[in-house]
């Protein structure tokens, strides 16, 4: 399933969410796709991966749960979303 995750600083200084990044690794389970840091707006990190479970989505936030709020969703792209948007319109 492919995810988006949305961080909004909580809690430590730049200096300490940077080290514990630099050293961090995403879990098995969990594929990269983009990580962000925004320079403006409400959040200041958003990722989007591929992952296996929802477990893999926990494994991944939940070490980052004490610096950020962290908001995920699942997503389609949005190829995937036209292709289905005829069955969609027909339902609605």
């Amino acid at each position: 399933m492919l995810v988006i995750a949305f961080g909004k600083v909580k809690a430590g200084t730049l200096q300490e969410r940077l080290a514990r990044r630099a050293q961090w690794q995403y879990p098995p389970g969990l594929r990269l796709v983009a990580e962000y840091w925004p320079l403006g707006g409400d959040h200041s990190v958003v990722i989007i991966a591929e992952a296996d479970s929802a477990a893999s989505v926990l494994a991944a936030t939940a070490p980052w749960s004490d610096l950020f709020e962290i908001t995920v969703a699942p997503v389609i792209t949005a190829e995937e979303g036209l292709r289905v948007a005829p069955q969609l319109m027909k339902a609605a």
